[in-house]
């Protein structure tokens, strides 16, 4: 682990994986990493239990075992153990990224808004082996950082105020030589300076985190529609193939 990004989501997440990856950091993990694992999603649950529901330990070894081919972590749900991450990996380099908190808080709406679709739990249940492994995690996730519970209008009441916590609890816990307060809009010089990485020669990547957001929770929804399906089909294979061969059977004994 070299780089920890424990900045809230929407916050240019997905740009920073980008650039990291351009830098030449590998597996730069992010929430949408758990898409391609999704056993990474039962770690992460026992991990949120072990800190914040006193079932289990949380230890190096605990992160070792999820994170330890990542050069950089990014995104929910790491920035939730921000302070461990810190503490476990001393020579990580913290690069926090802030936006002005109330144009933050326009794009953290939008993905309440599709993080707590009321569709999204049914969906989960129809199909809980991927899609509601990953829903368990994000709402999880979610409710750690504005304490959501079910309602969307309180969970965006307590977002500025949960925001400005976080970022309060992570300059207190990060050594200021370990520490970048960074803005996207700065670009490469100062990222790569205290990284100590050449400045590359392709402009700096801006994500569109909004956007990408809710694609993301449409691919999901489409996903988990077509395992549905594919498992409804085959249990009318299994069970209605010898079905019909029995009646048949009995119909052509007669």
């Amino acid at each position: 682990m070299e780089v920890i990004c424990p900045g809230y989501s929407r916050t240019g997440t997905l740009t920073m994986q980008k650039a990291l990856e351009i830098l030449g950091y590998p597996n730069v993990y992010h929430f949408s990493s758990i898409y391609d694992n999704v056993r990474d999603a039962d770690i992460w649950l026992d991990l949120i239990a072990a800190k914040f529901e006193g079932r289990g330990t949380l230890t190096e070894s605990s992160f070792d075992a999820l994170l330890g081919h990542c050069g950089a972590v990014t995104d929910m749900p790491c920035l939730s153990f921000a302070p461990e991450l810190i503490s476990y990996y001393p020579d990580a380099k913290v690069v926090l990224v802030e936006r002005d908190v109330d144009k933050w808080y326009q794009s953290w709406s939008a993905f309440l808004d599709n993080a707590m679709s009321p569709g999204l739990p049914i969906l989960a249940k129809l199909e809980p082996y991927y899609l509601g492994r990953i829903a368990a995690v994000g709402t999880k996730g979610t409710d750690l950082l504005v304490g959501s519970g079910k309602s969307v209008a309180a969970a965006k009441a307590r977002s500025r105020e949960a925001y400005l916590k976080h970022y309060a609890l992570v300059r207190s816990v990060t050594p200021k030589e370990r520490l970048l307060e960074f803005s996207l809009a700065d670009g490469w010089g100062p990222l790569c300076e205290f990284l100590g990485k050449p400045v590359p020669d392709v402009p700096f990547p801006h994500e569109n985190d909004t956007a990408r957001n809710t694609k993301s929770f449409e691919e999901l929804g489409k996903m988990a529609v077509k395992r549905i399906l594919t498992r409804a089909a085959y249990a009318v294979a299994v069970i209605g193939i010898p079905t019909v061969a029995f009646y048949m059977t009995r119909h052509m004994r007669r």
